[in-house]
């Protein structure tokens, strides 16, 4: 970082930004083509571009840093937006956490005449019950009926996903080791405690793999598994998908550990994916409580 106060650092026009909202709309068309039965060649060149843009991303900012264009202004900057961008997290997540909340203290218990005024409920199905996890639909004979599929079972709590729960917590312990051993200019403990970190996010993944794949094959429990199905699959794997990128990051951030990029003054890289992996801990936890145990 630039010991200078005064001047704040203005980037070159910079091309990434167009460059990675072509490579993401290239990527959720060709997410939607895939799902409706199309090769997924555009998919696969979306994804293909994505990686391309974080790669020249990545490497332009890493060489801003390491040629001292940054100084403590330009440190503030980054602060308030990683700030900003978990606090938007946090909303994204709260906005599926308030549908969960919704269907099963609002919906399900209206549709089983719990404080309604008319009797929509005789209408709807008449001997439907205020459960949770709701795992059956209505038993539809229009055309209707292949687009739900009935639940055998639910996932329990105290399987994978609990320790899928002990392994972020743990990982949200070595990233903090890691920090310490950077403050204390400890090499070879930062690497390591970072190596596992990166570690423990694959393994998590891994596991929520096979937790799907249960699911999907054994329990029948899909996006069109109802209410249920739809909530746990956009919460959990939307969550997965921030672990992916979140290990993925802190794998750059080891990477320039090992080249020597960060000081133990001078590291708000490292700390700002510190700040992301500690939120996707605590999006995890609530996912647990919520759609696991509760």
């Amino acid at each position: 970082m630039s010991d200078s106060h005064g001047a704040y650092y203005i980037p070159e026009p910079s091309r990434w930004p167009v460059v990675g909202s072509m490579a993401l709309f290239t990527t959720f068309v060709g997410a939607g083509l895939f799902l409706n039965g199309v090769t997924p060649v555009v998919l696969y060149l979306g994804l293909a571009a994505v990686i391309y843009m974080f790669y020249g991303w990545f490497s332009d900012v890493i060489k801003e840093s390491m040629g001292g264009n940054y100084n403590h202004q330009v440190d503030i900057s980054f602060r308030w937006g990683m700030s900003w961008f978990i606090f938007s997290e946090v909303m994204f997540f709260a906005a599926f956490f308030g549908a969960l909340f919704y269907a099963r203290v609002y919906s399900v218990p209206w549709l089983a005449g719990e404080g309604a005024k008319f009797a929509t409920h005789e209408f709807l199905w008449p001997d439907f019950q205020n459960v949770w996890p709701l795992i059956t639909t209505p038993d539809m004979t229009t055309a209707l009926t292949s687009h739900f599929t009935l639940i055998k079972e639910v996932i329990p709590a105290w399987g994978i996903p609990a320790i899928n729960t002990a392994i972020l917590l743990a990982s949200g312990g070595t990233i903090t080791f890691a920090h310490w051993a950077l403050k204390k200019n400890n090499r070879k403990a930062l690497v390591l405690w970072m190596a596992a970190t990166v570690i423990l996010g694959a393994i998590f993944l891994f596991l929520q793999a096979e937790e799907y794949i249960h699911a999907y094959h054994e329990l029948d429990l899909k996006l069109t598994s109802g209410i249920y199905g739809s909530t746990f699959f956009m919460l959990t794997g939307f969550h997965g998908f921030h672990v992916f990128m979140g290990a993925t990051m802190i794998l750059i951030i080891t990477l320039r550990c090992l080249k020597g990029h960060f000081t133990a003054e001078d590291h708000f890289a490292f700390e700002g994916v510190a700040w992301y992996w500690h939120f996707v801990d605590v999006v995890w936890l609530g996912l647990f409580i919520f759609v696991y145990w509760i």
